[in-house]
Formats: structure tokens, sequence, C-alpha cells
């Protein structure tokens, strides 16, 4: 039978890891060997590490739905964990709303830092964060309150009202039905309620519009934590299917609403979520299940402490701190290669800086 060691799972610290490490140097690092190594196969990991324009998909814009998809299975096993112990709705409401609260205005700091406070009209509101806490916030209320089945009611209705929405609601001097940069309601309805500024000037894919839908990654991710909590034989199978099911009716559903996620098109919603499935299931099966768990460790050290790396790239200059300590050492090598080196030493550097505060049992949590 597959049956996980212990009530917390290596899996998911691991996959958590493996997400902040694209975000925290890794897909750049990706990114900088386009066209040195001869291997076309590097180029075109390389091309997947850059957001599309608009329509379409690449493997980086998994990154972040991704990381939503992660904060509902760890949601589910926190609120599971807090019944146990008998606290009160209340009380976990409380929690998740100062939660919420929090990391929108670590979210600010970080879009806008230095703040300028006393121009709130050149704050950018919008952020990964502030997603991140409304849409554990808004779970938390869903996932307290409904079995699983009334849940995925809520997804279909979110992605479907969405859908409709940017179909049907006509945006003045476009008309209805527009899914274009200039001319969707997500773009429209931003600039008329977003206070401050926005990312693209008249849009913004992290404003309010597209909270809905981005909000149905993280109540799937907590069905995916409940699932895994049940300690099933049937466990990496049944995540499988959902995850095939997923991709498969998103991509039905891209030639009418485009795979897009600055739009967080409900096609992206699926693809992502199905993806998301696929790869929990894979981590799950290799670490959880078959115990190869030597691996893991190197993404479990970030994924322990995902909030202080995402915060720390922000504010710590690694890439500048790897030229200093090892520029003189790749020197030698050809000019064109040391962006790549100059990337490896700062990868070294951010999980050096994660061990040292794993090895001391120092994490950064909301």
């Amino acid at each position: 039978m597959e049956q996980p060691t212990s009530k917390r799972l290596l899996s998911i610290d691991a996959l958590r890891g493996f997400d902040m490490l694209m975000i925290s140097g890794g897909a750049e690092f990706i990114v900088r060997l386009q066209g040195k190594s001869g291997l076309a196969w590097v180029d075109v990991l390389s091309q997947q590490m850059t957001h599309p324009p608009w329509n379409g998909f690449t493997f980086y814009d998994f990154i972040f739905p991704l990381f939503l998809f992660i904060s509902g299975i760890s949601l589910s096993f926190s609120i599971r964990k807090s019944e146990r112990l008998g606290r009160s709705k209340g009380t976990i409401y409380r929690k998740a709303f100062k939660r919420m609260l929090i990391l929108i205005a670590l979210g600010i700091v970080y879009k806008n830092a230095p703040v300028p406070i006393f121009e709130p009209s050149q704050i950018r509101y919008g952020s990964v964060l502030g997603r991140i806490g409304i849409a554990t916030f808004f779970t938390t209320l869903i996932f307290s309150n409904f079995d699983w089945n009334k849940r995925l009611l809520w997804v279909g209705g979110i992605l479907v009202t969405y859908f409709a929405a940017l179909k049907l609601i006509p945006v003045p001097g476009y008309g209805a039905g527009d899914l274009s940069f200039e001319g969707n309601l997500v773009g429209w309805f931003d600039r008329t309620f977003m206070p401050g500024i926005l990312k693209q000037g008249t849009y913004d894919e992290l404003a309010l519009l597209t909270q809905l839908p981005s909000l149905c990654l993280t109540i799937l991710g907590s069905w995916c934590g409940e699932i895994l909590q049940k300690k099933s034989d049937r466990t990496t199978g049944m995540l499988l299917l959902l995850g095939l099911a997923g991709i498969a009716l998103g991509m039905l559903w891209s030639p009418v609403f485009p795979i897009n996620k600055h739009l967080w098109s409900s096609s992206f919603i699926l693809l992502t979520a199905g993806m998301a499935f696929i790869f929990t299931a894979l981590f799950y099966w290799l670490i959880d299940v078959k115990g190869y768990t030597r691996w893991a460790f190197f993404f479990k050290v970030i994924g322990m402490n995902s909030l202080l790396i995402y915060l720390a790239y922000r504010f710590i200059d690694f890439n500048y701190t790897s030229a200093l300590i090892f520029g003189g050492v790749y020197a030698v090598a050809p000019e064109l290669w040391h962006p790549v080196f100059e990337s490896i030493g700062a990868l070294a550097l951010v999980w050096l800086f994660l061990f040292f505060m794993f090895k001391r049992n120092i994490y950064i949590k909301v």
C-alpha cells in the first residue's frame, strides 16, 4: 500500500523547493544558457523560461500556478490539524485573514521598494504575495464549509462565470468578447476600479478580476491535499488521472478561451491545475511511496523557507555577490560564459544561505 511515512510529506516540501528554485535563479540560469552550448534541447528549454507576450504557454507560466496549488495542499493539512486540536472555525478564519493582510503588505513592499508611501497613486498594489494571501483566505472559508464535490462546483462555477463575463459583457470602445490586450474586460475592470498603478500601464495580471480564476488553483490544491491525507494505495493513480483530466479539459476549452496567463483564462487554470496534479503525483510516488529521498533534500532546504528566499532574492543581489566571490575563478573561461557561471554561483549562495537557516531551524512563516 502507498503509505506516507509521516503527517508532513517530504514530497510537498521538495515540490515547493523545486518551484521556488525556478523563481530564485534557476530559470535565469537556464535562460542564460541559450545560444551557448550548441545543444538544441538546451535552447528549447531556455525558451520555456520566458512568458509569451499574450496567448500561448511556456513552462515558466506554470511556476506561479504551481505555487498556488501547493499552497492549497499545505492549507488542507493545516486546517485538518487545527480541527484535530479543537480550534474553532473563527480562530482558523482569523488566522487566515491576518495572514492575508500580512502577505498583501509584504507584496506591496516587494513590488514597490522603496515604497512611495506619500504618493499612494504611484504604488502597485497587485502582487504575487497578495494573491497567495487572498487565495488562501477564501480557500480556507470554502474548504471549512463545503465537502470536496461542492468545492468542485465552486471551481466550475467560477471558471464558467469568468468565461461568460469576458465573452458577454461589453467593454466600452471594444464591445463584448474581445480577448485582446487592449480590449479585454479584465483590463477595463482593473483600469476602472484598481487603485494605484498597473504593471503594463493599462493592464495588470495581478490586479482585481483575475483573483477569481486564480483562486481555483488553491481550491483544487486543497482537494489534492485531502486525497494525500487519505493515504490510499490508489493515491498516485488518482492524482495522475485528475491531472490528465485537467489538461484535457483545458485543451478542449482553449479554442474558444485561449490559454493565457495574463488573463488567467479558465483553460489556463485547468491546464496548470492538471500539470500540478501530475507533478504532485510524481514527487509523492518517488519520495513518499518509493522512498527515494536523498535527491529531495536539495529541494527540501529551499521549500522549507520559501517566503524567506522569495523576499531575500528581491533585496539581496546574489548575482553581484557571486561575481565578487567567484569572478576570479571563471575569469579564465570565455567571456560569453561568464553570466552562466555567475548564475551558478548565485544559486550556490542561495542554497547555502537556506541551508544555514535550515540547520538552525530558522523558518520565516506567516
